[in-house]
């Protein structure tokens, strides 16, 4: 069982290819993964707006990400749209040896 806070191993960073999108599962959380420039994000993988499991096949356009699916945009360090409001879910990464961790957050129960 992973705790709040934790890092888990998700993927090597070799598994990844520029501007391409991977899906990879933290604990319960399903992420999407990108490497761009080198650099390497991690954001939910569900969009918002239908809730489906698309957004590791978005294409990158500038510091976005865009959702395959109805073409909304997220940028890749806040996971915010353009317009400012509320959009993925950002996880923090961490890179030791090749290899690709991010770190789980706390869930709020609803009941």
């Amino acid at each position: 069982m992973t705790k709040e806070g934790e890092f888990i191993y998700v993927a090597d960073i070799d598994e990844l290819k520029e501007k391409v999108g991977k899906q990879v599962f933290a604990g319960d959380d399903e992420v999407a993964l990108f490497k761009v420039n080198g650099k390497i994000y991690a954001l939910g993988n569900i969009c918002p707006h239908q809730h489906a499991s698309v957004v590791f096949q978005g294409f990158i356009e500038e510091s976005c990400v865009v959702c395959p699916a109805h073409g909304w945009e997220f940028d890749l360090e806040t996971g915010k749209r353009k317009s400012g409001n509320k959009g993925l879910e950002t996880y923090e990464v961490l890179l030791e040896r090749k290899k690709i961790f991010v770190r789980i957050k706390s869930k709020k129960s609803l009941w």
